[in-house]
């Protein structure tokens, strides 16, 4: 049982270690942050949901057919959710390749 988010960022790297699963990650969060901008600039809010939609249906794809593993959304959806864009953050900042050495050779 993860009990603090230093552990869990920890688990999500290593759940996330493939390239084309963060390039998904990245594609479906970028995604969901243009259509959030989209719908509050056009005023139809109710659509606020399909951000979600757009942004898991990427990740979920790439957990199940390239990482080959359970999106950790399932069971830690908030800080999975966090996790995300911190995630994306580090990729435009080049951190993230520095940060999937670390994790991986932790294990």
């Amino acid at each position: 049982m993860i009990t603090s988010y230093r552990e869990f960022w920890d688990f999500y790297v290593a759940e996330h270690s493939k390239p084309a699963t963060r390039a998904l990650h990245y594609i479906g969060t970028s995604i969901g942050m243009a259509l959030l901008v989209w719908f509050i600039w056009r005023g139809t809010w109710y659509y606020f949901p399909l951000c979600f939609v757009s942004g898991y249906a990427f990740a979920w794809f790439a957990h199940f057919v390239i990482e080959k593993n359970k999106p950790a959304t399932f069971k830690y959806p908030f800080w999975s959710f966090i996790s995300d864009y911190k995630m994306l953050f580090y990729f435009l900042t080049g951190r993230m390749g520095r940060e999937v050495e670390r994790v991986l050779a932790s294990r």
